[in-house]
């Protein structure tokens, strides 16, 4: 039986020879690039490829050169390369990145590898270090000095390729480029020849009739009007108080303009002849007077002394209701006056001090003994033990034919037959007190810099200080004489700020409270006085004094031999005990308030504090004021304080 071929034997002969040709193909263009590169005895290459895999080219050039390739998958295609000549090792590499360049490709190197990527991606992957050579893709920064950056960049457009990178900022004026190194190179070259001063040049401009400062000021407010920020387009202005000149440097163009403005500003007023009238901002008019009179006398002197001859007198007076200088004088004395005025007329810095002066006092005392009373008739006392400083005596306590004896104080009791006819009584006295005392004031005071300040929380206390009574006769016209002291705290400070931060207090402190009374000499009172000099910084605590006490006095009393008898001498003795500690500190913080946010922060702290204690106590009231309003300060939303107070 004859069967036919079977599918598999029909398929044998097709795959062969297309097997063969998959071969061929895949290892004649290795073949034919290996054949194509010829090296010579001296290393040096030559290149005679057609329609070589751009891949093979790769391979020959790091196998020649030494030097290690990724390739981005993105990179194919076929090169043709004839040269005529050999080649040493770098003419092959700068060939080589020809050759990539004219197919759309470009390297980067990055440390020992060399990325080959496509032109689209170079400028994302540029690195900004040196270039190994022309063809490498580089991203740099390039200052510029005198020309605006903006300027540039329309002229340098055109020489960047498309798929390179050319931007302006503006702010430091520098420019950044992102190219192949040979052409960074000439951009750079042409930069470094557009980049050349021009015509800029000194003028300097005098001021005869109007205010140096005022036009050097209105010049630069019209500048930043115009936008005028640029290295390349500003115009430098300074001011020259002692001649009383305008300084102009810039192009020559904005040097004109500027001259021509300020001729027309420094127009002297007809009207006004030789009085000036200047208005102050910050500083008072009537204490400036002193001052600029004292100026005005040393310019006229030294003037008369250069010229020979006498000058109209000055006058300079000031107008409280306005706050302004009225100066009669010559125009060039004036102008100098003006100059003066301007550096006096500032903002000063304010200062706020809080003041904290805490004391914690303790203080414990026992008191115990006892007092005997014999009498053997009603007529008075046979025996009577009583000692001094001890309180109510026995005799006051006990009232001879009385049934209750009249106790005051302390604890006591009373023993014996008072009805019989020989009374005796006993008054025990023990007595244990404990006190403490915890007192925080947080003065808080705000000044301006070199301006003495004072705040006072007290009491207006009476005391006798003398007085004229006379016994015996009708006196017509009795009298004492009483003085009123105040009571409480009381803080003076003189701030002077100093070159930074730092600042001088000259401080006094006061601290005083009544303790008690007498009848004959008045109130007794504790007072507790700082006054010293201090420097410190801005939010700076400082600790200016303090008193740590700490005292223990104790006193015994006894009947002589009778108390110095075993247990039983306790009924003959008086004993007292009084411990007292006492710690007392004075704290004390400057800041300075330089602006309108520093005084807002401040302010606002304790504003806030003062309305939150308002706030709780409002709802901690008895629930018979429910119905009464409690004043409470307004809530602040805004920034400043609101004027007037309202919710």
């Amino acid at each position: 039986m004859t069967t036919g071929p079977t599918p598999r034997t029909l398929l044998t002969p097709l795959l062969t020879p297309l097997l063969v040709a998959l071969v061929l193909l895949l290892w004649l263009p290795a073949a034919a690039a290996d054949d194509a590169v010829e090296v010579d005895d001296d290393d040096r290459v030559t290149l005679n490829l057609q329609e070589a895999d751009i891949t093979a080219l790769i391979n020959t050039v790091a196998d020649v050169t030494g030097r290690n390739f990724i390739i981005d998958p993105r990179v194919r295609g076929t090169v043709t390369v004839v040269t005529k000549r050999p080649m040493d090792e770098d003419e092959l590499y700068r060939v080589f990145l020809s050759i990539l360049e004219v197919h759309g490709f470009a390297t980067i190197p990055t440390g020992d590898i060399i990325k080959v990527v496509p032109d689209a991606n170079a400028k994302q992957l540029g690195t900004a270090g040196e270039p190994e050579a022309p063809g490498d893709i580089v991203t740099t920064v390039i200052p510029v000095e005198n020309v605006p950056v903006a300027q540039l960049v329309p002229i340098l457009r055109p020489l960047v390729p498309q798929n390179g990178h050319l931007a302006a900022y503006p702010p430091t004026n520098v420019l950044i480029i992102s190219d192949r190194a040979g052409n960074l190179d000439r951009i750079t070259r042409l930069v470094d020849r557009v980049d050349q001063a021009g015509d800029e040049d000194v003028d300097i401009v005098p001021v005869e009739n109007a205010s140096v400062g005022e036009i050097a000021r209105i010049l630069r407010s019209l500048q930043r009007t115009e936008g005028e920020e640029t290295p390349g387009q500003r115009l430098q202005i300074a001011v020259d108080e002692r001649t009383g000149s305008i300084l102009l440097s810039g192009a020559s163009r904005q040097r004109e303009r500027m001259r021509r403005l300020i001729e027309e500003l420094d127009e002297p007023d007809d009207d006004q002849g030789d009085t000036h009238v200047i208005y102050l901002r910050y500083a008072r008019a009537e204490d400036l007077v002193e001052t600029l009179t004292g100026v005005s006398e040393n310019i006229q002197e030294r003037q008369e002394a250069q010229e020979g001859n006498d000058t109209p007198a000055v006058s300079i007076q000031a107008d409280e209701a306005t706050n302004a200088l009225v100066i009669t004088a010559q125009p060039n004395i004036v102008q100098s006056l003006k100059s003066v005025i301007e550096r006096l007329d500032i903002r000063r810095a304010q200062i706020m001090v809080e003041a904290a002066i805490a004391e914690i006092s303790t203080e414990r005392g026992a008191e115990r003994g006892v007092q005997w009373f014999v009498s053997g008739d009603q007529d008075g006392a046979a025996a009577v033990t009583r000692f001094g400083d001890v309180g109510t005596p026995i005799e006051s306590l006990l009232t001879l034919g009385s049934d209750t004896p009249q106790v005051d104080d302390g604890v006591s009791a009373v023993i014996g037959d008072l009805d019989s006819r020989v009374q005796f009584g006993a008054f025990v006295r023990a007595l244990s007190q404990d006190r403490n005392t915890n007192i925080l004031s947080t003065p808080s005071l705000v000044t301006m810099d070199n301006q003495e300040a004072e705040i006072r929380v007290a009491e207006n206390r009476p005391f006798v200080t003398g007085q004229f009574s006379q016994e015996g006769r009708t006196v017509q016209n009795p009298f004492q004489t009483i003085d009123r002291e105040d009571i409480g705290i009381i803080l003076k400070i003189t701030p002077q700020i100093n070159e930074g931060d730092a600042i001088r207090l000259d401080i006094e402190q006061e601290a005083s409270n009544v303790i008690g009374e007498t009848s004959e000499a008045g109130p007794i009172t504790n007072r507790r006085t700082i006054e010293t000099s201090v420097l410190a910084d801005d939010g700076q605590v400082i600790a200016l004094g303090g008193l740590m006490d700490d005292d223990v006095q104790e006193e015994e009393q006894r009947v002589p031999g009778l108390g110095s008898i075993p247990l039983l001498g306790e009924l003959f003795r008086y004993r007292s005990s009084t411990e007292t500690k006492r710690n007392l500190m004075v704290f004390m913080q400057p800041n300075i308030i330089r602006d309108q946010a520093t005084a807002e922060g401040l302010t606002g702290r304790k504003y806030s504090f003062m309305r939150a204690q308002q706030i709780q106590q409002r709802d901690q009231q008895s629930s018979l004021l429910r119905d009464v309003e409690s004043p409470t300060l307004p809530r602040r939303d805004r920034p400043e304080l609101p004027t007037p107070f309202s919710d």
